[in-house]
């Protein structure tokens, strides 16, 4: 009798498809996108929107405008490090390296009051910038999550393989 070992089925890991998926395409063109467009806006409409703005709503927007280019420039990073992966210039353990150095959470807005005294444009932008850092924290948790993220191993395939080895297929 050959000796069989058990056969270990390992669960799809759909995370490491996800880089070079549509939904990853949607999400990089969609976030680039919002980068171009907060940028043309910062440097024209809200540099002029800035000035007309009191004391306090321009010490707001200056902090707000600063958080979003922030957030927006680790967004950006993120989606440029997978867009890598997804055009087989980097693996993703390289992508994993390197993506310790992007934080793609932690700067948001909250003060529902401050950001009221903002124009409307600047507003929306945050508020959209804040909409595609949620949908990349849950790609990044999908691409990168860890085997304790994976289901558990069902231990009745394993006892089944085990009959199996032993016993061959009359199991």
């Amino acid at each position: 009798m050959a000796d069989k070992s058990p056969i270990e089925v390992e669960p799809v890991r759909f995370g490491e498809r996800l880089a070079a998926s549509q939904s990853f395409a949607n999400l990089f063109r969609d976030g680039m996108a919002l980068v171009e467009e907060t940028a043309a806006y910062l440097d024209g409409e809200g540099r002029r929107e800035a000035k007309a703005l009191q004391r306090h709503a321009a010490l707001v927007y200056a902090t707000e405008s600063m958080r979003l280019t922030t957030r927006l420039m680790q967004l950006a990073s993120w989606l440029l490090l997978h867009r890598a992966v997804s055009e087989g210039e980097i693996t993703l353990a390289q992508a994993r390296k390197e993506k310790a150095k992007v934080k793609v959470g932690g700067i948001s807005a909250r003060d529902e009051e401050s950001l009221s005294l903002l124009p409307p444009r600047l507003q929306a932008l945050i508020q959209r910038s804040l909409r595609i850092q949620e949908r990349v924290q849950r790609l990044d948790a999908t691409i990168h999550g860890t085997a304790e993220d994976l289901p558990p191993a069902n231990p009745v395939r394993h006892q089944i393989g085990l009959l199996k080895a032993a016993f061959g297929d009359r199991a």
